[in-house]
């Protein structure tokens, strides 16, 4: 037997596996890499985050994946350069951070990398008839694992779109087999770049879980914060704060198909973009407002958003608690405004959960790193959320 599929075989027997989770999300501001301890798989995940370290995406890193991300017209070149380049610049992160935690590669089992997302085309936004659903993240995980030394899983999405689904939200086999708890109904809110959340229900039926993208979340509001501000996001909404939200531009971007389609649904950058702003604000004759004024429409913008794709799924006879991560839930005018208009659902962080809001999606992926090789798929029963193990692997040599 090949001596890497007896690891593997080996690896999958242990009681507790050591697996590095990464995450890069659509606000270009980092890799987040979380070392977890994980036990059992399914429902009978245990996992402990041992060290979490966001690394920072340094100004060449951002400005190189910018010329491809979220943008129909690319150079070719650029995007065959940046698969390995990013893949290297992820092991050597994780390598650094290995050293500061005082880990040798040879303790830790798996890696387990989201990589950028550089474009995501379901078919809802693409409609080109005989093409399907579509996305692709790059940073190669062969190149991860030949630097690291360590097995690496990475690609999930392509697993998730052949078997019929849209590449996304895939916090749903995470969030279940994680944070579902008898007794409570929980919205899992992630606000990243995109929003999504997902449901799940008390009696722990996988059949009511529920998970879909609700519409942007931070993404806009970081792209105007670097072309209004020159920062890179709206730190504790300072900017909105001072603005006054435009009802007219407000419906404006609310008028988006999208937004009305039917659940699961996703989306990305390459519909809710700056574009996409200044077409509404021209719609809506409000393309003289402020820079603090539009910040303050896309503030609500996306809090509207949130809430009303929550109040299509939320019953009015049940309690439903909200446990909330990514940058969004550091914005205190983004949650108060969810709050505000959900006054009846209890808002928590995952921090009270034992994994910090922040760390959430890298821990994820780490969990599906763990399916993929002791799992065997959940069975939800729904159309786009396919009862599958996600992740390709590879082998350090």
């Amino acid at each position: 037997m090949n001596t890497n599929l007896q690891r593997l075989f080996t690896i999958a027997q242990k009681p507790v596996r050591r697996i590095i989770g990464l995450m890069s999300g659509t606000s270009l501001d980092g890799l987040d890499v979380a070392l977890c301890a994980v036990s059992g798989s399914g429902m009978d995940t245990r996992v402990t985050v041992e060290h979490f370290e966001t690394v920072p995406y340094p100004a060449r890193v951002k400005d190189e994946i910018r010329k491809v991300f979220a943008k129909e017209t690319i150079s070719f070149q650029q995007l065959c350069l940046l698969n390995p380049w990013l893949g290297i610049l992820h092991a050597r992160w994780i390598s650094n951070c290995l050293r500061k935690w005082s880990i040798l590669p040879g303790e830790v089992d798996l890696i387990a990398s989201h990589g950028q997302t550089v474009y995501h085309s379901p078919k809802r936004l693409h409609n080109r008839s005989g093409f399907l659903n579509a996305t692709l993240q790059i940073g190669d995980g062969d190149h991860i694992a030949v630097n690291t030394r360590i097995i690496t899983l990475s690609d999930f999405r392509q697993k998730h779109i052949a078997a019929g689904g849209e590449g996304a939200p895939l916090a749903l086999y995470g969030d279940y087999c994680l944070f579902s708890k008898r007794g409570e109904n929980r919205i899992m809110l992630n606000m990243g770049g995109i929003a999504n959340f997902t449901l799940l229900p008390g009696d722990l039926d996988p059949e009511c879980v529920f998970v879909t993208d609700t519409g942007p979340g931070n993404t806009l509001l970081d792209a105007f914060a670097r072309e209004f501000f020159d920062v890179e996001y709206d730190k504790d909404a300072v900017f909105a704060k001072q603005g006054t939200m435009n009802e007219s531009l407000l419906a404006a971007l609310k008028d988006e198909p999208f937004l009305k389609a039917t659940f699961p649904r996703t989306t990305g950058p390459e519909l809710f973009n700056k574009a996409y702003v200044k077409m509404a604000q021209e719609r809506s004759k409000t393309t003289d407002l402020s820079p603090y004024d539009i910040m303050a429409t896309l503030t609500h913008f996306s809090a509207e958003t949130i809430t009303e794709a929550l109040q299509w799924v939320v019953r009015k006879e049940k309690d439903y608690a909200i446990y909330a991560s990514g940058g969004g839930a550091h914005n205190p005018l983004l949650t108060s405004l969810i709050r505000e208009k959900l006054p009846r659902l209890q808002w928590h962080t995952t921090d009270e959960l034992g994994i910090a809001g922040d760390a959430k999606e890298a821990v994820l992926f780490a969990i599906l790193a763990n399916e993929a090789i002791c799992g065997e798929g959940i069975n939800f029963g729904k159309p786009g959320m396919p009862a599958i193990t996600m992740g390709k692997l590879s082998f350090p040599a």
